[in-house]
């Protein structure tokens, strides 16, 4: 009896992971394990994918600002009061990054689609953590570790095609197209580690200083990044050793990439010991509560 149990239980696995869209292109009859904000997204732009007009972008993306003033603070993010009253403009500015299209992209200077991308990837996941709410972690969503970073569940068909997840916004999208490490420093996945979400939209005419200040700012986190000048040691923020081949790419060294934005009172810090620290991945939760 027990040698029946394992190819029954794979083959009841296997049938979970073929109906899931992560395995191809997401649409209205897939599977979706997100809530009604994302549903409602696709439907407003995949009824007439290829046919509807496209959405003119602002390329200030003032709608994103509004909202970020009113439900972030010290990177923290009133999920439940955005959950009861803000969902109506969080999703209108969402459906307006999905209906872009390819014509209209290539318009855009490299800085303009760096800061869509990241707003998108931000507002996106602040979608899918109210899909989700009251939820710990970004990491309890989903059937497998990390699976909500992989999920496509994002709609922007004339750019991409049809549905792209998180994980292709970074990859793809802003790591693989510009090789400009400080995103690591903008793209916010709900998580107390992350770097802080501004209270602002990324802008393309702002975007190297605000790329430039979200470093500092990040490296300035004793919770996140600190130096020992007295032990010779560096400790850091995860993300380093996650992407650590994009910061070396750009400066030789994590040392080398890192020196510019810390307070290190002239120190050299090229010969110090490099430490990683742990990463929480609590939710950047500012009030908490259910919606």
């Amino acid at each position: 009896m027990k040698a029946l149990v394992r190819p029954i239980a794979l083959a009841v696995f296997a049938a979970i992971l073929s109906a899931s869209p992560a395995h191809g292109h997401g649409s209205l009859h897939s599977l979706r394990f997100y809530g009604h904000g994302t549903a409602q997204i696709d439907r407003e732009v995949a009824g007439g994918r290829g046919e509807a007009a496209c959405a003119r972008i602002d390329p200030a993306h003032a709608a994103w600002t509004a909202i970020l003033e009113r439900w972030v603070e010290d990177g923290g993010v009133d999920y439940g009061g955005l959950a009861r009253e803000g969902q109506g403009e969080l999703d209108a500015y969402l459906a307006g990054l999905s209906g872009t299209c390819a014509e209209d992209y290539e318009t855009w200077t490299g800085e303009e689609r760096i800061a869509f991308w990241i707003n998108a990837y931000n507002a996106f996941t602040i979608r899918l953590i109210l899909d989700h709410y009251p939820v710990g972690s970004i990491r309890r969503i989903g059937w497998l570790p990390l699976a909500a970073f992989r999920e496509k569940f994002i709609p922007v068909p004339g750019l991409r095609g049809g549905d792209v997840s998180l994980q292709e916004i970074e990859n793809e999208a802003l790591r693989g197209a510009f090789r400009e490490p400080r995103v690591h420093f903008a793209l916010v996945c709900a998580s107390k580690s992350c770097p802080e979400l501004r209270r602002e939209a990324y802008r393309g005419a702002a975007l190297e200083a605000q790329l430039d200040d979200q470093a500092r700012r990040f490296l300035a986190d004793p919770s996140k990044n600190r130096v020992d000048g007295a032990a010779r040691k560096l400790f850091l923020s995860s993300i380093f050793k996650w992407y650590r081949g994009d910061f070396e790419e750009a400066a030789g060294t994590l040392q080398a990439y890192v020196a510019p934005y810390l307070d290190t009172a002239g120190a050299d810090i090229a010969g110090f010991e490099l430490s990683f620290l742990d990463y929480d991945w609590s939710l950047n939760d500012r009030k908490g509560g259910t919606p």
